[in-house]
């Protein structure tokens, strides 16, 4: 196999391009899908758990799927994650009980959970050094953008029925010849599967996987929290929500496809530094511009951000991990990351019972700058040594 051939990298981005439209492609609907289930006991809440819901699962699912794919392969679960993404996916559009749904969301999360830690952990078997570092970046970017063309599309179908754009979920059963045809098991793979008991990554592979939930518990809350911040300013058309949010996916892409070249220049711990300033700076545009012009520039900024720091930590827990044990690794990256976005609401969402949403913004915006100083301060730190 060629893992150079268009054909390998556009099955990897195909299956890659799945797990941003998992979480987010629903948020427009968000707003009228509480109108209707506003009459079930914490309606509101659960609605809002929709978009987070998944996560969990994906956390639950991708720890094991790592340790389960260094001993049998990586290949044996992807084709049924596929099929079971388009089922869990859709389920909002078939049914009428939101615990159903959520039921169907859950399904989605485990077949995120499984197909993400899958692709991951086969582009670090792929590709190596600067290859690596390149298609890390594209495939973050192409995600972004396959994110933008779900969320966009998302919120002009909810402006048809906010049930319609649990239909785009189906999108996987047309990912899956790709997969089947194109992707193969790595061919030194039966190599490293031998006393991968006795290797360990180093301690601070720890460190990233901790700082990797923080930054998603504090950028969730972007498309769980905006579309009711939009409707608070007097944006009402669904649409321009999704294209709200579908900008900060762009712009992710932006700063993706540059992530190779900035690496060439900045350390790990510089990158995140860079990515938490930017973030800080766009909540503070929230915070204190009531237009939808400031929101778009604080989710251009936000976008930004994000798109330089997820290839950072893939490919600095690819660096770190061993290829014995590399799917573990990766599966647990995994897991931090969608931890962070199940507990986003969870966490911040219980503080607009005491302040408004601009004041929630405006604080953790001093949060983002603060750890965007920890970073520089971090890399002095180590630059000394």
């Amino acid at each position: 196999m060629n893992s150079e051939s268009w054909q390998v990298k556009l099955a990897l981005l195909l299956v890659s391009s799945l797990t941003i439209m998992s979480m987010i492609t629903i948020s427009a609907s968000l707003p009228d899908m509480t109108n209707t289930f506003s009459d079930f006991p914490n309606g509101k809440k659960l609605v809002k758990l929709t978009l987070s819901f998944p996560g969990l699962f994906i956390a639950l699912s991708a720890i094991v799927t790592g340790i389960v794919i260094d001993k049998i392969g990586r290949l044996k679960l992807l084709g049924l994650a596929l099929v079971f993404y388009a089922v869990g996916g859709s389920s909002g559009y078939w049914l009428d009980n939101i615990y159903l749904i959520l039921a169907g969301r859950a399904l989605l999360g485990i077949s995120v959970g499984v197909s993400m830690t899958i692709v991951t952990t086969l582009v670090a078997d792929y590709y190596q050094g600067k290859a690596r570092q390149k298609f890390a970046g594209l495939q973050i970017a192409v995600m972004s953008l396959g994110g933008i063309v779900f969320i966009t599309l998302g919120g002009i179908l909810a402006d048809i029925h906010w049930r319609v754009p649990f239909l785009l979920y189906f999108f996987s059963i047309l990912v899956l010849p790709f997969a089947y045809l194109f992707l193969k098991e790595p061919p030194k793979l039966s190599e490293v599967k031998s006393n991968n008991k006795l290797v360990k990554s180093p301690a601070i592979i720890w460190f990233v996987f901790i700082n990797v939930m923080l930054m998603w518990i504090l950028f969730f809350i972007i498309p769980v929290q905006i579309p009711f911040h939009l409707k608070s300013i007097g944006i009402e058309k669904n649409a321009f929500i999704g294209i709200a949010i579908a900008s900060s996916t762009f712009f992710s892409a932006v700063g993706a496809i540059s992530y190779s070249k900035i690496k060439d220049k900045f350390g790990f711990r510089q990158i995140f530094g860079i990515g938490y300033f930017l973030m800080a700076v766009a909540f503070a545009c929230i915070a204190y511009g009531n237009s939808y012009e400031m929101v778009m520039l604080a989710m251009m900024l936000a976008g930004l951000g994000m798109g330089l720091m997820i290839p950072n930590a893939n490919i600095w827990v690819m660096q770190l991990a061993p290829p014995e044990i590399r799917g573990k690794e990766i599966g647990r990256l995994t897991t931090f990351w969608f931890m962070g976005q199940f507990l986003s609401p969870i966490v911040l969402l219980p503080f607009l019972d005491y302040i408004s949403q601009s004041q929630l913004f405006f604080a953790l915006a001093w949060v983002l700058l603060g750890l965007s100083i920890l970073f520089l301060l971090t890399y002095l730190r180590t630059s000394k040594k």
